[in-house]
C-alpha cells in the first residue's frame, strides 16, 4: 500500500491556519456538491489527520477544543429549543425516547451475545453505545427553522431519555465488573445524584442567571458568565458520575429562557460556537478515524455488525414512532436523522469497556470492537446530516404549503419608527422594537428607523444626536439586524417624528417614557401627549428597570371594547411576539368578550406563547392589580386616545394612577392605531420648541379623587347588599 505522508506541522500558528482553511472551504466546496459540511469537517479530518496525510497531529489541542466543541454543539442544541413546544411534545417524546433506547439495547445484546459472541457484560455495555446518541445534525434542522416542529421536538426529548438510560447502564456494568455482582446501591445512589443535580441547577440557574444580567449588561460579560454557567453544569455532571454533554445540554435548557433568539448575546454565542468550537469537534473525530486498522482483519466484519444494528434499532424506533403518532414518513426519516449519529457518549462507553480487563486477562472490548466503534461514528456522523438535511426540505415545503397565508407574514409590512435622544436608553428601545416585531426576509421584511430629531447645531446636539444613533445601529447589528438611522433638523422634536411618519409610510412608534422634572409636569409629558394626538399610528411608550430578558410575566390590561380599534390584532402580535422572544408568559386582564378574540389572534400567527387570562368585571380592578404586579413583570397598559371608540373617562384618569401605583413597576403603555386621517397638526409658536397646551393637573387630581370617592361607595354598598 503507497502511503501519502507529508512532514507533521507542529507549529502553533501553522495549525491554527490549516484548521481555520479547513473550516473556510469545506462549506464552500460541498455546497456547490449538495452535501452537508458537517460531513466535509469529519473527511478533512480524516485527510489532515496522523492517519491520512500526517499532516496534523491529534494532540492536546484538538482533545481540548474537540471537547469544547462537542460541549457547545451540545448546549446550542438545548439554547435553540422551544420550550412551549417542547412541553406541548413532552409525553410523545417521553415514548420515543423509550423506544430508542430499548430497541437499540435489546438488538444490541442480542447482536452481540450471539454473532459477535461476548459476554453478557460486555453486550450490556456494548448495548449503551447502540442506545445512546447524538444530536450532531440539529444545526441542520435549526438552518431550516424547524426548532418548532414536533418530529424535531420528540427527538430532543428522546435524546435525553437515550442518554440518561445509556448513562445508567455504562455505571451498572462498571459497578458489576469492579465488585462483581450488580449493585444496586450504587445504581440508586447515581439516579439520588442525578436528581440532585436537576433540582439544584433548576433552582439556583435562573435565580443567579437573572440577578447577574440585571447587574451586568455589557454583551461581552454576559457572554462569559453563560460560558462559565455551562461549563460548571458540565463538569459537574461529569463529577456525579455521568457525560459532561447531558450538563451542557442540559444548562442550555434552563437558560433557554435568558437569551432570547434574536438578541445580540444569542447572536454572539452562535457565531462563535458555529465559526470555531463545533468545526473544530467535527475535524478531531475525523482524525481519530484510522481507515488502514478497519480494513485489516475481522475489523470490517465486526464494524458491519455493529452498523447495521445501530442504524436498524434507530430506524426502526423512528419507524414505530411514525405509525404511532400517525405522522409523515418525512417526519420518521427526520427522527432518524437526528438520533442516528453516535459520538461522545459512544467513545466512552468503548473506552471504558476496552481499559477494562476480564478475569483471564483479555480486554472486555478488543480492538476489532473500538475500530468498529470509530468506523460506526464515521458513517452515522457522515449520513445523519444527509437525512435531516433531505427531510427538512420535504417538511419545510410542506408547512409553507399548507400553510400560505400564514407564511406570507400576518398582516401587512410592518415599518418601525424609534425616536431615540439618549445614548443611555437607545440601545434597549432598539431591543424592544427587534422583539416585538416578526422575524421575516425578503421584499415583506419588517423594516426599522431609528431618528433624532434636533433644532439647533449645537456642537452638544449634534454629538448627543450622533451617539444616540450610533449605539441604536450598533444594538441592531450585535442582533444581525438591520436599520435605517435618520438624523434630522427640525422646528421642534415632535414635528420631526411626525414628518417622519408621514415620509417613510410608519406603522408603529417606539420610545421612552418621559422623565418627570417639575411638580407641575404631566406623567407622559407634552412631547409624548402632543405625538399622541398628532398622529393615528400605534405609539408604545416604554420604561423598563430591567433587562428585557429577565422579565418573568406580561400583564396586559385591556379596556372595555378595545377590540373594536383597528390596531386591535397589531399590539395583540406584538405583545405575543415579545412573549415569544422573551420566554416569558403573558396574562391579559380583559372581560369575557375580548378573550376570545384575542385567542384567535394569537392562534391565527402560530406563536406558541403561554398565555392565561384574567377577568375584568369593572374598571376599577385596575387599581388592584398594582398589589399583583411584580418588580420583575411588565406591565402594559392598552390605552385610547381621546377621539377613540374605547376611550372613556375613566381613561384619562390611568397616567394619574400609573403614577401613584405604578412607580416602581416596568410599564408600557400602548396607543392602538386609529382609523381615519391623520389629525391636523398645529403649534402655539412655528418657533418655539415642543409648547403643548396640557390639562390642568389641579383638575386631574380633583377628577381623580372623585373616582376613588365614587369606588369607595360602591364596595360599602356592595357589602351592605352581601
Amino acid at each position: 500500500m503507497i502511503t501519502l505522508a507529508a512532514a507533521m506541522v507542529t507549529d502553533p500558528v501553522a495549525i491554527f491556519l490549516i484548521v481555520l482553511v479547513i473550516i473556510l472551504l469545506a462549506p464552500v466546496i460541498l455546497n456547490r456538491l449538495k452535501i452537508p459540511h458537517i460531513v466535509g469537517m469529519i473527511v478533512a479530518g480524516v485527510a489532515v489527520g496522523p492517519h491520512g496525510l500526517n499532516i496534523l497531529d491529534s494532540d492536546s489541542s484538538f482533545a481540548i477544543f474537540g471537547q469544547v466543541g462537542l460541549l457547545y454543539l451540545m448546549f446550542l442544541a438545548g439554547l435553540e429549543i422551544d420550550m412551549y413546544h417542547l412541553r406541548l411534545n413532552m409525553r410523545r417524546g417521553i415514548l420515543f425516547g423509550l423506544l430508542t433506547f430499548f430497541i437499540p439495547m435489546v438488538m444490541g445484546v442480542l447482536a452481540s451475545v450471539y454473532i459477535l459472541h461476548v459476554g453478557w457484560l460486555t453486550a450490556f455495555l456494548l448495548a449503551s453505545m447502540f442506545a445512546s446518541h447524538t444530536l450532531i445534525s440539529y444545526p441542520v434542522a435549526a438552518r431550516f427553522g424547524l426548532t418548532k416542529s414536533p418530529a424535531v421536538l420528540i427527538s430532543v426529548v428522546g435524546t435525553i431519555i437515550a442518554v440518561v438510560g445509556a448513562l445508567i447502564v455504562l455505571a451498572g456494568a462498571v459497578n458489576i465488573h469492579q465488585s462483581g455482582s450488580f449493585n444496586l446501591i450504587g445504581t440508586l445512589s447515581l439516579l439520588g445524584r442525578l436528581a440532585i443535580y436537576c433540582v439544584a441547577v433548576l433552582y439556583v440557574y435562573p435565580r443567579l442567571t437573572r440577578w447577574f444580567f440585571k447587574l451586568y449588561s455589557e454583551k461581552v460579560t454576559q457572554y462569559i458568565f453563560v460560558l462559565v454557567m455551562v461549563f460548571f453544569s458540565a463538569w459537574i455532571s461529569a463529577a456525579i458520575g455521568l457525560e459532561p454533554v447531558l450538563g451542557a445540554f442540559f444548562a442550555g435548557l434552563v437558560l433557554n429562557r435568558y437569551i432570547p433568539v434574536n438578541s445580540p448575546l444569542m447572536s454572539s454565542i452562535e457565531f462563535v460556537g458555529n465559526a470555531l468550537f463545533i468545526p473544530y469537534f467535527l475535524i478531531g473525530v475525523g482524525m481519530m478515524i484510522n481507515l488502514r486498522v478497519i480494513m485489516s482483519g475481522n475489523t470490517l466484519y465486526v464494524a458491519a455488525i455493529m452498523l447495521i444494528i445501530a442504524l436498524a434499532s434507530k430506524w426502526l424506533a423512528a419507524y414505530i414512532a411514525q405509525k404511532a403518532y400517525r405522522m409523515a414518513a418525512c417526519d420518521r426519516t427526520m427522527m432518524f436523522g437526528l438520533t442516528t449519529a453516535h459520538t461522545a457518549v459512544a467513545l466512552a462507553v468503548v473506552t471504558t469497556g476496552y481499559n477494562m480487563t476480564l478475569p483471564d486477562g483479555s480486554r472486555m472490548m478488543d480492538e476489532a470492537i473500538l475500530n468498529g466503534t470509530v468506523l460506526v461514528i464515521l458513517v452515522t456522523c457522515a449520513l445523519a446530516p444527509i437525512f435531516t438535511s433531505g427531510a427538512a426540505s420535504k417538511i419545510k415545503i410542506r408547512s409553507l404549503s399548507t400553510e400560505p397565508d400564514k407564511a406570507a407574514g400576518n398582516l401587512r409590512r410592518i415599518r418601525t419608527l424609534i425616536p431615540v435622544s439618549n445614548p443611555v436608553t437607545s440601545p434597549s428601545l432598539i431591543e424592544l422594537a427587534m422583539m416585538m416585531r416578526r422575524h421575516r426576509t425578503g421584499i415583506d421584511a419588517d423594516m426599522l428607523y431609528a431618528l433624532h430629531v434636533r433644532n439647533d447645531n449645537t456642537p452638544a446636539s449634534k454629538a448627543t444626536g450622533t451617539n444616540s444613533l450610533r449605539l441604536a445601529a450598533a444594538a441592531a447589528a450585535a442582533a444581525d439586524s438591520s436599520i435605517e438611522t435618520i438624523e434630522r433638523f427640525d422646528i421642534n422634536t415632535v414635528t420631526g417624528i411626525v414628518n417622519t411618519i408621514l415620509e417613510r409610510d410608519i406603522s408603529e412608534v417606539i420610545l421612552g417614557m418621559h422623565h418627570k422634572n417639575t411638580i407641575i409636569d404631566s406623567f407622559l409629558g407634552p412631547k409624548t401627549e402632543q405625538l399622541i394626538n398628532s398622529t393615528n399610528r400605534m405609539v408604545i411608550i416604554s420604561r423598563c428597570y430591567i433587562p428585557l430578558n429577565t422579565i418573568t410575566r406580561i400583564v396586559v390590561f385591556v379596556p372595555e371594547k378595545a377590540q373594536y380599534e383597528t390596531g386591535f390584532s397589531q399590539w395583540v402580535l406584538a405583545l405575543g411576539n415579545l412573549s415569544y422572544e422573551i420566554g416569558c408568559r403573558i396574562i391579559f386582564c380583559a372581560d369575557t368578550t375580548q378573550q376570545p378574540i384575542i385567542r384567535g389572534v394569537i392562534r391565527e400567527a402560530g406563536l406558541g406563547i403561554r398565555h392565561e387570562y384574567r377577568d375584568i368585571a369593572d374598571r376599577d380592578d385596575f387599581i388592584l392589580l398594582a398589589n399583583r404586579v411584580l418588580d420583575d413583570d411588565l406591565f402594559v397598559v392598552i390605552s385610547a386616545r381621546a377621539n377613540s371608540v374605547s376611550h372613556s373617562s375613566s381613561m384619562a384618569e390611568i397616567p394619574m394612577l400609573l403614577q401613584r401605583y405604578f412607580s416602581r413597576n416596568n410599564i408600557c403603555m400602548i396607543y392602538p392605531e386609529q382609523f381615519g386621517a391623520e389629525p391636523q397638526f398645529t403649534f402655539t409658536d412655528p418657533l418655539g420648541s415642543d409648547i403643548v397646551t396640557t390639562a390642568s393637573p389641579l383638575w386631574v387630581s380633583l377628577r381623580a379623587r372623585l373616582h376613588r370617592l365614587n369606588l369607595i361607595k360602591k364596595r360599602i354598598t356592595h357589602r351592605k347588599s352581601r
